[in-house]
């Protein structure tokens, strides 16, 4: 089962830097720290030490078995939810639909100004959960997996970047900003090990990998 029940001039110069981080001259792009900061790279290698290693089974998944995109708060489900927080001086209507606002892609470095030239990624896809353990989950844990806000599982991407990965893990695709690796097997590990779910041998080589260097 998932872990549900189982972080005088000195001082101004570090409040000057603060400010301006917060504006993103230092960081870049502010919808590059919108996904939920994951565990360090040594807690993340901790995580995988403890991970099951299984093979992976696909056997009856359905994403439709995933109930995705829920209501989260008044008209906005969770795709709209993704996008208000990924996105800078992003505009709503009273439906929640985006209608302008900006999007950097951390996956591909690309930045959009429109809503529908995005896709929200769930970082470790349904089919890959399904194939670790969630095909033994209830209703309600699916839903909790495929809405997860809190965890860094949900992230507003460029479309077809999202599109090319598909149901892929680690070992068959990483972003192509190299910068980026860290925190995406970071974020995978941390979810991985949040929910329980095993590992391939080939997803362990590869996310040892990346974390050694991290």
């Amino acid at each position: 089962m998932p872990k549900f029940y189982a972080r005088r001039r000195l001082s101004l110069l570090a409040a000057l830097t603060g400010l301006i981080a917060s504006v993103g001259l230092f960081n870049g792009p502010t919808a590059s720290a919108a996904l939920p900061t994951p565990v360090s790279a040594a807690t993340a290698r901790t995580y995988l030490a403890s991970l099951t290693v299984a093979t992976e089974d696909r056997t009856g998944y359905d994403r439709d078995l995933f109930n995705h995109w829920i209501t989260i708060s008044g008209t906005c489900n969770t795709r709209e939810t993704v996008l208000k927080r990924d996105g800078t001086n992003v505009v709503t209507s009273s439906a929640c639909a985006a209608t302008s606002g900006s999007w950097y892609s951390v996956y591909d470095g690309a930045t959009w100004t429109a809503a529908s030239d995005l896709d929200i990624d769930h970082l470790v896809p349904l089919a890959e959960a399904w194939d670790s353990g969630a095909d033994s989950w209830s209703s309600a844990t699916r839903q909790a997996f495929a809405n997860d806000l809190t965890r860094p599982q949900l992230i507003a991407v460029t479309d077809n970047v999202n599109q090319s990965k598909s149901d892929q893990d680690p070992a068959e695709w990483m972003p192509s900003v190299t910068s980026y690796a860290c925190t995406y097997v970071r974020a995978w590990v941390q979810v991985k090990y949040y929910y329980d779910l095993s590992i391939d041998s080939a997803e362990k080589t590869k996310l040892s990998s990346v974390l050694s260097g991290c």
